[in-house]
């Protein structure tokens, strides 16, 4: 139906006749002439409708905005001083010669112009309508186009695009898996892919030796920004390359990507380890643009009378550290400083000691302090010291568990950063490796730090002496604080997938019944296999400059983990119920707790 799109239109095609499709943006009567901003998918071009073309007019009269509108008209330069330099159309027209109105359309529940402020709810609930929108256009766009440059880049370095199950078994991959009840078996349930970790090693083992897929993934756990029950990852494994080959050829990728669609060209990706990272940043995917780290003092305070820094400079399980903040006492005010008391509270933080300098060289009597007094001079001159305070500066001081003082005290640090505007670059990615192969959860059980499929650097016997000093040969790429990607080098022999599984809890008859067929299949020449994950819509996020994954995907759930458009999910019929064998519980009331449930009704 259409010759050219809207926003393809330039100089060049001045003279010639064409035919365009799309929906009204904006309509005007300049006094017998009449405007339309006619928009599609790559743009908006700027029709002419004058009263000469009698049935043309007769309709330009009648459309309204979102109105569906075919026409073919004479392309011509705009009048001068009328171009518009903001519209990459704008230095041309197009005089109107015949108009015709495909499909009228109500008001719209919200105005398409950027600068709407319109409820996501709204806009979700109406997600046809916002996908009009122009910022949400060129965002989709860009996730086509890095899709596609994701594609090409792999294809070119013999990568093969292979996909994988989405019915499968439930994995044991640190998140709550979505269920689906089978039919044809009763009682039994596939589970969505967390990820498709155990086919993509099953294809190294087959000998299909680089593999990617861009795999919808499912995980059933709570929401953020940055997260949805259902995501895209771009999903790759190799075979017979090391850790720092799969490395430098997923950051290639990355780089090209970055300088192809926003024109970055990304600085040097250094390599930190975990427990660097950890010590100086209190997190493992640290944000390098901000200029400020965490320093230890647990040494200067274990003497201290003082029991809020006495007592964990004394536990080896906690930490005593000081944040320095170079100008802070004076760019943060006390309502501020006291804001950001109750921001460590979110964490565990029981509160957030301080010192403001506002002169050093007048020593304890140019301090300012609730805490001084706890604290002989000597020590307090030796944090000063350590830190290298200056006039001006202030000192946050974190004092707990170590986990808590590292969530607390490194979410602050992000936290100052964004208010006091202090990052020094615009991009800063690095890879963190060296994870820690296991961790304790609250009951003191051993789990995996990223999945029970990672390689540890050890051998069996020295994995299983001594699990928590064990480090993975696993890796992440980081940038701006965020998490891209993730992935190790994985397991490749029985004996070691076996003691992993062990030392996790998992007994003999559970393992041979969730992970049998990837034990034998280790049996048969497994080659050494690593590979790695990105998130696609994070990836997208980011060079959009979106603050939520939620502007880069069509059609996202909620943080409720809902869909306003679809009402989804909802009910079923109780005979749809009945063909998957399943009974629903009685919602359980707060005046009868547990019992109400009780109906005997319970799922078979």
């Amino acid at each position: 139906m259409r010759t050219h799109y809207c926003g393809d239109l330039r100089a060049t095609h001045i003279g010639q006749t064409i035919t365009l499709c799309g929906w009204v943006h904006r309509r005007r009567d300049h006094g017998g002439v009449i405007f339309l901003d006619l928009r599609d998918r790559d743009g908006i071009s700027q029709i002419v409708v004058d009263p000469d073309t009698k049935d043309s007019f007769a309709l330009a009269e009648q459309v309204r905005s979102e109105f569906v509108v075919k026409l073919v008209g004479l392309v011509r330069a705009r009048p001068p001083g009328t171009e518009n330099k903001d519209m990459p159309s704008g230095e041309i027209e197009v005089l109107c010669k015949e108009l015709e109105i495909l499909n009228p359309s109500e008001t719209p529940p919200f105005q398409l112009d950027e600068h709407a402020n319109v409820s996501e709810d709204v806009r979700l609930r109406n997600r046809y309508i916002d996908l009009r929108r122009p910022d949400m256009q060129r965002r989709l766009r860009m996730r086509s186009n890095v899709t596609s440059s994701v594609r090409n880049f792999l294809d070119e370095n013999g990568f093969l695009d292979i996909e994988t199950p989405i019915l499968g078994r439930a994995t044991p991959e640190g998140a709550r898996d979505y269920l689906v009840p089978s039919r044809t078996h009763p009682g039994h349930f596939f589970a969505l892919p967390q990820s498709p970790q155990q086919y993509k090693q099953l294809l190294m083992v087959a000998g299909f030796d680089r593999y990617y897929q861009i795999a919808k993934c499912f995980r059933d756990e709570d929401l953020r920004a940055d997260r949805q029950p259902e995501f895209t990852q771009i999903d790759i494994e190799t075979s017979f390359m090391s850790e720092d080959e799969i490395m430098n050829i997923t950051e290639k990728m990355i780089r090209g990507v970055f300088k192809k669609h926003i024109n970055v060209d990304l600085p040097d990706f250094p390599h930190m380890t975990y427990h660097e990272s950890m010590r100086r940043f209190g997190i493992d995917r640290p944000d390098l643009r901000i200029p400020m780290e965490m320093v230890d003092i647990a040494d200067l305070m274990k003497a201290v009378e003082f029991k809020v820094f006495n007592a964990p400079a004394n536990d080896p399980n906690s930490r005593v550290l000081v944040l320095k903040v170079p100008g802070g006492g004076e760019k943060l005010s006390r309502k501020q400083v006291d804001s950001y008391t109750d921001f460590v509270a979110q964490y565990g933080a029981k509160g957030l000691a301080w010192i403001k300098v506002n002169d050093l060289a007048a020593g304890l009597e140019g301090l300012q302090s609730p805490i001084i007094k706890f604290m002989p001079e000597a020590v307090v001159k030796a944090v000063l010291e350590r830190v290298t305070a200056k006039t001006g500066d202030i000192l946050f001081f974190g004092a707990d568990k170590a986990k808590v003082v590292n969530e607390a005290i490194g979410a602050l640090r992000i936290r100052i950063g964004h208010d006091l505007k202090m990052y020094t670059c615009q991009w800063a990615p690095l890879w963190v490796v060296d994870f820690p192969m296991f961790e304790q959860d609250k009951e003191g059980n051993v789990t995996s730090v990223h999945h029970p499929f990672t390689a540890p650097s050890c051998s069996p016997a020295e994995l299983e002496a001594n699990p928590l000093a064990a480090l993975s040969r696993a890796y992440d790429m980081v940038l701006n604080g965020t998490e891209l990607g993730g992935g190790s080098i994985r397991i490749n022999k029985a004996d070691m997938q076996s003691t992993v599984f062990r030392l996790l809890g998992i007994g003999p008859e559970e393992i041979q019944e969730k992970f049998g067929h990837m034990l034998n299949a280790f049996k048969y020449g497994a080659p050494p296999h690593g590979g790695l994950a990105f998130g696609l819509d994070r990836l997208v996020m980011m060079m959009t400059g979106s603050q939520s994954i939620r502007e880069v995907i069509a059609f996202p759930k909620t943080q409720s983990a809902s869909d306003p458009l679809t009402e989804a999910p909802g009910t079923v019929p109780a005979k749809q119920l009945r063909e998957l064998h399943i009974r629903l519980r009685e919602p359980v009331s707060e005046q009868k707790g547990e019992q109400a449930g009780d109906t005997g009704k319970g799922q078979q």
